[in-house]
Parts: structure tokens; sequence; C-alpha cells
């Protein structure tokens, strides 16, 4: 819903592009549906099935109300990564772009095992930038201010990347209220992506 711009980019540049959802989104019962139309909007940015995967565990519920267990994401992520031999990892900031309590978790275990060093050697870790209400459906207005802004990572994308971005959302059809619609007319984070890098530490290696 956030990361299309980028998304696009990467799977454009050939990169291999890997989607880990950490929730069915069941907090109206509708996860089976939800997964299903996660798996048509990746289709139209590019990632096929077999790179998606869609967690459905009891103890990570779609509740902004619910704290997520650091240890249970921290396994989930460590056991993605290191199978899928992942280089470089996206996910939200601490703010989570929308204030999602489960968004927070996902960044907080993400600092957590980057700053404790227990990611694969050379794997990088990016969060995407959360910006003020009004910047954020400023749409194309918005972009020279987040092309000046210092970022570490930064996609861009024209009017026919635009249009496949609005497909992918329009196949989340269950979610699409009045709001929402506004999203896709309005949001920069339809255009654009601005991320920070989170500093990884490294393992200390001891030579006798």
């Amino acid at each position: 819903m956030f990361f299309a711009p980028t998304i696009l980019k990467l799977v454009e540049s050939q990169a291999s592009v890997y989607l880990l959802c950490l929730s069915t989104g069941n907090y109206n019962n509708q996860g089976l549906q939800r997964k299903r139309e996660l798996l048509d909007s990746c289709a139209v940015l590019g990632i096929p099935s077999n790179h998606v995967t869609v967690i459905e565990d009891k103890e990570l519920p779609d509740d902004p109300a619910v704290q997520w267990s650091t240890a249970l994401v921290s396994s989930l992520i460590l056991k993605h990564t290191q199978n899928y031999g992942i280089s470089l990892v996206l996910t939200f900031d601490g703010r989570g772009v929308s204030g999602h309590a489960n968004h927070i978790a996902i960044y907080k275990t993400l600092s957590h095992l980057a700053s404790a060093g227990r990611l694969p050697e050379g794997c990088q870790v990016f969060s995407l930038h959360s910006i003020s209400i009004l910047r954020k459906y400023l749409s194309v207005l918005e972009l020279p201010v987040s092309w000046l802004l210092p970022s570490d990572f930064c996609c861009l994308i024209g009017q026919e990347e635009y249009k496949r971005a609005k497909k992918a959302m329009l196949c989340h059809r269950s979610q699409l209220l009045w709001f929402r619609r506004l999203y896709i007319l309005f949001s920069r984070y339809m255009f654009i992506n601005t991320f920070q890098a989170i500093v990884v530490e490294t393992k200390n290696v001891k030579m006798y």
C-alpha cells in the first residue's frame, strides 16, 4: 500500500523481490479475501505468488490494540531473510507511515535485529519515511520537497508506473473505503518513496 514505487523500480531493475506479510488482515474476518487481494496486487506489481509469504498466526492479529511479540516477529524475519538470501530489507519507520501499531512493531523488531548484529552478513535495512498528513496528500506537488530533503534511498516513478501502482491498489477491494480512494488520487506515496538506513551492526569475530 505504501511501497509501490520502490517495488516497481526494483522489479524493473530485475531484482528478485520477496514480500513477507505478517498478518492476513483478519480484523473484520476478511483474512482469506485480503490474502487473495494481496496476491493479485503483487502480481500487478511484478512479484510472483511464490515470492509472497503471508503469515497466519493467532499471536500476530491484525489489531492495533495488540502488542506483537518481538521474539516471534524476529524469528519469522530471520527465517525469511536466511531462506531466501535477502540482502536488502525495506520496512516501516518508527511512526509506521499511518501510525498503525503493527507497522511500528515490525520497525522496532528490525531495529533490534540490526543493532544486535543478528541479520545475515551483508544484509541492509531501510525504513520508509513517515511524513506529515499535509505533505502526504500533496500528491506530485510534494515531490520537490522529498527530492530535496536528505534520504538514504529514494524511488520516484512516472505516469505509466503510477497507473500500475493504482491498478495494484484497486486489487484491495475489501479495503477501498473513501479515504483510501483519496489516497490513490492524492498520496505522494503513490509516486515516491524515501528511506532512512537503519544501522546494521556487524558480528564481532574473535581470532585466536
